[in-house]
């Protein structure tokens, strides 16, 4: 099932004026470079820093654009979201910016660091099972209680647009990209990256990068119609979610292609990251790099950019530790 074709979707203007919008709450995040990376890759690497950014991930940019985005009345009970982690972090910073109240909705198998970043900002967690409709059973149930707006992590238009502004700063700041990867779970980066980044520049290639573990949107991009998330075992914990309509139809009319890569060559990533750049990648962070490292060929010689989306993770459980 696809979006109807009269659905409308953010605009380069709905991420410029979120770009606006969202400045007193978010940071622009640096564009980190390394010779050694470069050499490794056999393409030229540009990686934009979204684990310096405010909760740590790229999520407060659509969290906190779809928050100051609600009139008065909308946001006067609050928000509610569901989420494993960085979207939950998000929502809950956001919204004690506006102030008002934060109801997120977690699985019980998310990372602890995570929910505990969440409640630190304000925002009151609830624990479900971990499948998508105990998620939205517990939203509907605190929404009727409070009155709360939905945050949705990735099937909302304000969320796309600001997610979107980080592939704007840096598609304007590196000029010469040819290449523009991010990864793909709901599909909010992807789909706000792919808008910015190819309406700024028409010829930049769009490449979505997803663990083979939780292949939804490679396997529905292939099909021609959403997949179902068979499985998602993947040490990539932010990667877990699957597309929806909205996300899907941006996804298949701007992105070039959505490539795999597997658990191994995500940790080898990761450590690529840390022992080069000298910074903390969370897994699901690390695996445009490693979509690069996977498929070379197609990469090669190229100027590539790749969102580093965030750095949140339990440093007492990194994953090439048993």
């Amino acid at each position: 099932m696809t979006a109807p074709a009269s659905t409308p979707v953010p605009t380069l203007a709905d991420i410029r004026a979120a770009a606006v919008r969202i400045a007193p709450l978010v940071h622009r995040t640096p564009v980190l470079t390394s010779t050694s990376l470069d050499v490794l890759c056999g393409a030229r690497i540009f990686f934009k820093c979204e684990n310096f950014q405010r909760t740590g991930s790229f999520k407060i940019r659509g969290a906190s654009n779809a928050i100051m985005s609600l009139t008065d009345e909308q946001a006067a009970c609050g928000v509610v979201t569901h989420s494993s982690g960085n979207h939950a972090s998000a929502v809950a910073c956001a919204a004690r910016h506006r102030g008002v109240p934060s109801f997120i909705v977690v699985p019980e198998n998310a990372p602890q660091a995570k929910i505990d970043t969440a409640a630190g900002f304000g925002g009151v967690i609830s624990l479900c099972k971990p499948t998508l409709e105990a998620r939205q059973e517990m939203v509907d149930d605190i929404q009727e209680r409070t009155g709360a707006a939905m945050v949705h992590p990735y099937d909302n238009n304000d969320v796309i647009a600001g997610q979107g502004t980080a592939a704007l700063e840096l598609v304007e700041e590196i000029t010469g990209l040819e290449i523009v990867s991010a990864p793909v779970s709901g599909g909010g980066l992807l789909s706000g990256t792919a808008i910015a980044a190819t309406s700024l520049r028409p010829a930049i290639r769009v490449v979505g990068a997803e663990p083979v573990n939780a292949d939804d949107a490679y396997r529905s991009i292939r099909a021609g119609s959403i997949q179902p998330l068979l499985h998602s075992n993947t040490i990539a914990d932010g990667l877990r979610a699957a597309l929806c309509p909205r996300t899907f139809d941006i996804i298949r009319s701007r992105v070039t292609n959505i490539l795999t890569v597997d658990e191994e060559t995500i940790i080898e990533a990761m450590k690529l990251i840390w022992r080069y750049l000298k910074i903390v990648v969370e897994p699901s962070g690390a695996v445009p790099l490693a979509m690069v490292l996977a498929h070379r060929e197609r990469f090669a010689g190229r100027h590539v950019g790749l969102i580093l989306t965030g750095g949140n993770l339990d440093l007492d459980k990194l994953p090439w530790q048993h």
